[in-house]
């Protein structure tokens, strides 16, 4: 246990490793960090994002304010009973917040080299090959889906590789037809440009002209009716195909054909290389494999 609560001469007391503090000090402490630290995050992340941070913030109240050591959160993180991934998600949270409450961005000047965070290993994630929807399994689901709108969602999904709110919320002014483009908000409430195929630009054009869209949401569908309608199509044809799957089958379909790793980020709206490589070495031994049966030595010439 990293933790039990004790009684004393100053009531309640909260006690992590040997260290004790008065529980209602604490906590009133950790309520002002928490606003301080969303409050600075406010302007460039998305509401998701500030949600991953307070649930994950308070639910590590344990090793969370000024008087926490490296060793305290590598304790904490050890004693979680949920996954590598679900403590990897703790271990993020910890870290934005101590790189702030350690910066001079705080206010608070603490300096640095004093950040408990620079001595935590983070949790180790199983690397598992995650599902991504080929060009095959594309022309699998358009062919099996009788719905206008729902091709028109596939189509798109795929030629762009939009995250699912991306996708939710645009409008019907928001395409370029001339440019096969479509304005999108993406992550941190920041405006990108997302391609499409002409293909994709003359089912758009069809189901736009026969539903008379607005311009709030050409889908009438939330982010659930969409997860909802993908999931029924997952079942009906065994094909993985959840808005990330389509994300990355984006990534992965653009590397086959050659497209740079800078490319493949500016297109998909990556912050950074490190997920389309990430995204992209699903296929390496898949390609490789394909190269080496191509030079595959001839059958054994042992007499």
């Amino acid at each position: 246990m990293v933790s039990v609560l004790a009684s004393g001469s100053l009531g309640h007391r909260l006690a992590v490793g040997q260290r004790t503090l008065e529980a209602s000090l604490r906590y009133e402490t950790l309520g002002n960090l928490l606003n301080r630290f969303l409050s600075s995050r406010r302007q460039g992340l998305s509401p998701r994002t500030l949600k991953f941070y307070k649930g994950y913030l308070t639910r590590a109240a344990l090793v969370f304010g000024p008087d926490v050591t490296g060793q305290d959160i590598s304790n904490f993180l050890n004693s979680l009973l949920c996954s590598n991934g679900g403590k990897h998600s703790y271990f993020r949270a910890l870290r934005a917040f101590y790189n702030w409450f350690y910066s001079p961005r705080s206010g608070y000047g603490l300096s640095p080299q004093d950040n408990p965070m620079l001595i935590v290993d983070a949790p180790k994630v199983e690397s598992r090959i995650l599902p991504s929807v080929t060009e095959e399994q594309i022309d699998s689901l358009l062919k099996l889906t009788d719905n206008l709108r729902d091709q028109c969602i596939i189509s798109l999904l795929a030629d762009s590789g939009m995250r699912l709110s991306e996708l939710t919320n645009i409008g019907a002014a928001d395409f370029d037809w001339h440019n096969c483009t479509v304005k999108i908000w993406g992550k941190g409430n920041k405006q990108r440009k997302a391609p499409f195929t002409k293909n994709t630009r003359s089912m758009l054009q069809l189901y736009l002209t026969d539903n008379h869209a607005n311009n709030s949401n050409v889908w009438g569908l939330n982010q659930y009716g969409i997860q909802k309608m993908l999931k029924r199509l997952t079942c009906s044809t065994g094909i993985k195909c959840n808005p990330h799957a389509f994300r990355r089958g984006f990534a992965c379909n653009l590397h086959r054909k050659r497209l740079s790793t800078l490319d493949i980020m500016h297109l998909g709206g990556w912050q950074d290389l490190s997920m389309v490589l990430r995204y992209t070495r699903s296929i390496t031994f898949e390609d490789c494999l394909k190269h080496y049966r191509e030079v595959e030595q001839p059958a054994s010439r042992i007499t």
